[in-house]
């Protein structure tokens, strides 16, 4: 599903124009990430919880040279589904 498949799904099912869908899913999708990119962790019962989880540093080799390089820490989003959405999606 594409964005304007979602938007098109949110406003049928909320009884709302496309147009306020829009606004509130891009209003979400906006809070979500500026909130995990300053460490804050969002849970949504029954959903799932958005998070910033730390990647350590490790050796990697480059594909085109067969080198050994370092691969520096970094930080990664990560969601993991609530039971609710896991128990949905495996019936």
């Amino acid at each position: 599903m594409k964005k304007s498949e979602l938007i098109n799904a949110i406003a049928q099912q909320a009884e709302i124009s496309k147009k306020d869908a829009e606004k509130a899913l891009t209003a979400t999708i906006d809070t979500i990430i500026n909130a995990v990119a300053e460490g804050d962790k969002i849970q949504l019962t029954g959903f799932g919880t958005f998070e910033q989880r730390q990647r350590k540093a490790r050796t990697g080799v480059d594909p085109r040279t067969g080198n050994s390089i370092e691969i520096a820490a970094t930080k990664v989003p990560a969601f993991k589904a609530g039971k609710a959405f896991k128990d949905i999606v495996n019936k």
